[in-house]
């Protein structure tokens, strides 16, 4: 017990929150067609936690985070300057933006002394869920002891803080998120800037995006934003039954998919774990697929069958 609460129970909270997080905002990138928007963010903060090491000369989180949220502001602008300048789709404008400042982020990893130190190309792709540990737990009752939680890895309470943020803005916006998502000119003549929530969602996406970085590495983060909020789009029309499938999808995920990295492998009978972040994204792809085949109404076997019909 004490063991799975000082070097398990922190990963598992990590996994959850990042894919809370994401799983909840990825509902209206969705549903704007906006999905690749975590992606590109989540690859563009990787020059910016680098630059931030750098400045800072340690593993300094707030210099590391604020140099990834510098990182995002400046893509989005980014985007926006290649879209207008260049006369092409957003998705293309994303696309180029990501890959060139990911690159970048890679080529600062690999020459400079970041390498040296806890970031490298693997920690930046796969992120570092099993190296959280709270060693001042001794037993379930610290769960309830704010002093002992107050030591949990910094990791997670800058997490949990931005899954609340997270969940607060969804809460007080949910009227604007709905009708700009689904129709933004009745949102105009209402009197709802349509492109102010889309700017406020975008900084929420970037918020949610570099908090989970370290959790869940940059490649990954994607699975997070897309696959819950595509799995429960996939099983209702209610926005709000959405919301709640999604957050259910992602914390389940979370869970399952740590355990089966931790301790799915040894009961096979193979000597070590896998990558837990890696494991938590695929079993969301699996939930997202089960869904495409099996989900009542617009699942491949519903719809196979009423072709029959």
């Amino acid at each position: 017990m004490t063991t799975f609460l000082q070097f398990d129970f922190p990963s598992i909270l990590l996994g959850v929150l990042a894919a809370l997080a994401c799983g909840l905002i990825g509902n209206f990138l969705l549903l704007r067609g906006q999905s690749l928007m975590g992606d590109t963010i989540s690859h563009v903060v990787l020059p910016g936690i680098v630059g931030g090491f750098l400045l800072a000369g340690a593993v300094s989180s707030w210099a590391m985070l604020g140099g990834a949220g510098l990182a995002a502001v400046i893509s989005v602008g980014l985007i926006e300057l290649v879209r207008r300048l260049g006369k092409v789709e957003t998705q293309a404008a994303m696309g180029l933006v990501f890959t060139t400042m990911f690159a970048l982020g890679v080529l600062m990893l690999e020459q400079t002394g970041a390498r040296g130190v806890h970031l490298d190309v693997e920690h930046a792709l796969y992120g570092s869920l099993e190296s959280a540990v709270w060693l001042d737990a001794t037993g379930w009752r610290d769960l309830f002891d704010p002093a002992t939680l107050a030591v949990l890895p910094a990791s997670v309470h800058r997490l949990a803080a931005v899954t609340a943020i997270v969940i607060l803005f969804v809460l007080a916006f949910y009227k604007e998120l709905k009708l700009t998502s689904f129709d933004p000119g009745l949102a105009d003549s209402l009197g709802i800037s349509s492109r102010g929530i889309g700017f406020a969602l975008v900084v929420m996406t970037a918020v949610a995006a570099v908090a989970a970085f370290d959790a869940v590495g940059s490649i990954l983060v994607i699975a997070m934003f897309v696959c819950p909020a595509a799995t429960a789009r996939m099983l209702t029309d209610s926005l709000r039954a959405q919301l709640w499938i999604s957050a259910g999808v992602a914390v389940t995920s979370g869970i399952l998919g740590y355990w089966l990295a931790a301790f799915g492998p040894p009961l096979l009978g193979f000597p070590s774990s896998v990558s837990a972040a890696g494991m938590i994204a695929l079993v969301t792809g699996v939930f997202q697929m089960a869904a495409m085949l099996f989900a009542p109404h617009y699942g491949a076997l519903r719809r196979s069958r009423s072709t029959a019909m």
